[in-house]
């Protein structure tokens, strides 16, 4: 258990390598009371394995990586891969070159040794070799099949491997060249000899929507079915279940309530009632199902749904947290059934501010379902048919929503705008197109009313000291802001070099529609920190609360489930049996747990939706598209295409016939001949040179010669031949305020 609060303990060092005192360390982690000892002993042990130093003024501090490293390794496609290690140091990961990660697969547990910095290029990244494997992380691999004179090999997708993997007894009758298979493993891959294997299982021929889906499901260990025991809770769940009974449960039935969801939604968490008084304020409704009635704790159900963690939503396909019968059944609010609810009531004065909150167990109907589009187009004037009633209720959602944000913009809410977008698919499920996601208003309604009802629920807690599973997103690391003011000025972009949230905020109101709008939202998001699931006193830093958890979602997320029986704790006057319901360290423990399978949900639904994207670009090799190009490295520039929602890669090499060289400080490419210049945030014509759905590799080069595409050159750039001046010799600025 102390294992976790040490995992606490070093990220909180590690998030900008400052040093902190040890009191300063139990309030950012929320400890208080009986967690104190908890917090020393984890903090000795850390001390005695020479994980942290803490010096005589009781400053606690991060070693500097030395030696040999043990952590997760996690390759490139091309070759190239990272340690994040476990013994967190004052650096993030380890640079693992391609010619020196050995034997490791993405996800390996490795052992690496730190090499020397040769360079000042080297200042500021940590290289290393790996020298051991101590875990592996995959029995199973998933790839395309190739015949060749000499045998069968499988071609892994996503870069698992860098190498094929040779396949013994392939029966030639049952596959064809060019399927997509899983193997599973007979021996790993040494410095001389491939990774050797058998087929285990066809999925399908590349590029079928069933066969893609199918690979990423066994890539990412991912279940589509539950254990006979979870079934059976399902059923009884549902075969118990009659609202005519539930007496001890505020009616709120006569109510008008409605849900609005994605046009696809089966599984309505989420229901929202709202009234106004004669002083111009209003009284919402944020009725949540109450999954916890249905999902005991420790119960089948519950084991399952904490180990899933939550939801899977792939394109054209679910994979449930709970079973059907209950995400899609009696848990979801649908439109004229009777069903439980866990309820939050906020009343607000004609200016939204909060003015009071109240909780309950409610029982509700449901009035209408509607989609975003309906309701945006019903707000802009095409009703529709929807009684009067209805679309009064519509309108005063929008005018409340409205206030509610303009008073957490005030207040420091970060609102980044990145472009999403859809796969279209024809009736056998195959992909034909893609097309922007929908963005209107009505999305903005929801999430305003969410984040009232998580930031209400998770101040009410803490008020009466309940433990609980927070949301959190700590404040960004000040070296990634520095790096990011720099990198901005590039742009002609002004940032404080030790910038505020509101700073942050008005940054992004300024480039909201830009042509510098998309690498700005992306500079700035790849400087924040990733919000996951603890139960430290963090606070939620993109939406300026001091207080959050996630509270709307049981049905898809456990982490709500969770919240919910700590609320339910309070409803029934059992404060001090949920006080002592969970430990700090167990909490921590499934936090880490459930913010794991967030990050793997979210990388397969993007993986799965770039490889089938991927596809449908195979038609249009040799094809020109617009894109701007949002990154920049030695190595080339990648290179957003808005039309198709992905990126792609131009190498040095397809930049064109010149010597290109790459400076950092400037964050450009120049060729030294041509003087052509590519800059961050340049829009640029390409062309599609290869795609490798499999590898999840686009290749791109410049429609037109680079000199001539080169728009974003000032006068005096021309002038001195497109080159960028040195810093060196160069008058100091003053930092901007």
């Amino acid at each position: 258990m102390y294992e976790i609060l040490e995992n606490q303990i070093l990220h909180l060092l590690q998030k900008d390598g400052t040093p902190r005192k040890r009191a300063h360390l139990e309030e950012e982690l929320g400890v208080r009371g009986d967690h104190r000892a908890a917090f020393q002993e984890a903090l000795d042990a850390l001390c005695a394995s020479g994980r942290v130093i803490v010096d005589s003024r009781t400053w606690v501090k991060l070693p500097s990586p030395t030696g040999e490293v043990t952590g997760i390794f996690r390759a490139n496609p091309r070759g190239y891969g990272f340690v994040t290690p476990e013994q967190i140091t004052t650096d993030d990961e380890v640079f693992i070159s391609a010619k020196s990660t050995g034997s490791a697969m993405t996800g390996d547990r490795v052992v690496a040794r730190v090499l020397p910095k040769r360079s000042r290029r080297d200042q500021d990244r940590i290289s290393g070799e790996i020298v051991r494997v101590l875990d592996r992380a995959h029995t199973l691999v998933v790839g395309t099949l190739r015949q060749d004179r000499d045998g069968w090999r499988l071609r892994p997708d996503g870069g698992d491997f860098a190498r094929p993997v040779e396949l013994e007894g392939v029966d030639a009758r049952a596959v064809r060249h060019g399927d997509k298979v899983a193997a599973r493993i007979l021996s790993y891959p040494s410095r001389s000899a491939p990774a050797r294997g058998v087929v285990a299982e066809v999925l399908g021929r590349p590029g079928r929507f069933d066969a893609e889906t199918a690979a990423v499901l066994k890539r990412y260990h991912l279940s589509d079915t539950f254990k006979p025991s979870a079934m059976v809770e399902a059923v009884n769940a549902k075969t118990d279940f009659d609202p005519r009974r539930a007496h001890d449960r505020e009616d709120v039935t006569d109510a008008l309530i409605v849900t609005i969801d994605p046009p696809d939604a089966q599984d309505f968490d989420d229901a929202i009632s709202l009234t106004r008084d004669e002083q111009g304020g209003w009284a919402l409704g944020v009725h949540i199902a109450d999954v916890s009635h249905f999902v005991p704790a420790d119960s089948a159900l519950d084991r399952s749904a904490r180990q899933r963690g939550n939801s899977v939503y792939l394109p054209g396909r679910t994979l449930p947290m709970l079973p059907e019968i209950l995400s899609n059944g009696i848990c979801s609010l649908q439109p004229d059934q009777l069903r439980y609810a866990k309820s939050v009531y906020l009343t607000y004065d004609k200016d939204g501010q909060v003015q009071s909150t109240r909780f309950a167990n409610t029982l509700i109907k449901s009035r209408a379902r509607f989609a975003y589009q309906e309701v945006d187009a019903a707000l802009r004037g095409s009703a529709g048919g929807i009684p009067e009633d209805v679309m009064a209720l519509l309108r005063d959602m929008d005018d409340l929503a409205r206030r509610i944000e303009e008073r957490r913009r005030r207040a420091g809410m970060l609102q980044l705008k990145m472009p999403t977008t859809e796969l279209v698919r024809n009736e056998s499920g195959q992909v034909i197109g893609v097309e922007p996601e929908d963005t209107s208003y009505p999305h903005t309604i929801i999430e305003m009313f969410m984040v009232e009802a998580n930031v209400a629920v998770a101040s009410l807690l803490d008020r009466y000291c309940i433990p609980f599973m927070r949301r959190i997103h700590p404040e960004p690391d000040a070296k990634a802001l520095r790096r990011l003011s720099q990198t901005l000025r590039l742009l002609g972009v002004t940032l404080s070099r030790q910038p505020q949230r509101s700073d942050l905020r008005a940054l992004l109101e300024k480039v909201r529609d830009a042509r510098t709008g998309l690498p700005v939202n992306l500079l700035v998001l790849r400087s924040l920190e990733k919000a996951v699931y603890s139960p430290a006193s963090v606070g939620h830093y993109a939406l300026a609360a001091s207080k959050y958890c996630h509270f709307t979602s049981p049905i898809r997320r456990y982490a709500d489930l969770m919240v919910h029986r700590a609320l339910e704790a309070y409803l029934s006057g059992q404060l001090e049996q949920a006080r002592r319901q969970h430990t700090f360290p167990e909490l921590a423990a499934i936090g880490e747990h459930i913010s794991a399978t967030e990050q793997e949900a979210e990388e397969a639904e993007q993986e799965l939706k770039r490889i089938l994207v991927l596809h449908l670009l195979r038609k249009r090799v040799g094809d020109e598209l617009n894109g701007v190009v949002v990154t920049l490295t030695a190595h080339g520039a990648a290179v957003h295409l808005p039309d198709y929602g992905i990126e792609g890669l131009i190498s040095r090499e397809a930049l064109g016939p010149d010597r290109w060289q790459f400076d950092e400080q400037s964050q450009c490419l120049v060729g030294r001949h041509t003087k052509a210049v590519l800059r961050l945030a340049q829009l640029l014509r390409v062309r599609i040179v290869a795609v490798h759905p499999a590898g999840g590799q686009l290749d791109l080069a410049p429609a037109k010669g680079l000199a001539a595409q080169a728009s974003g050159k000032t006068e005096k750039q021309k002038a001195r031949g497109g080159r960028p001046r040195s810093r060196r010799g160069r008058k100091k600025r003053r930092p901007a305020s």
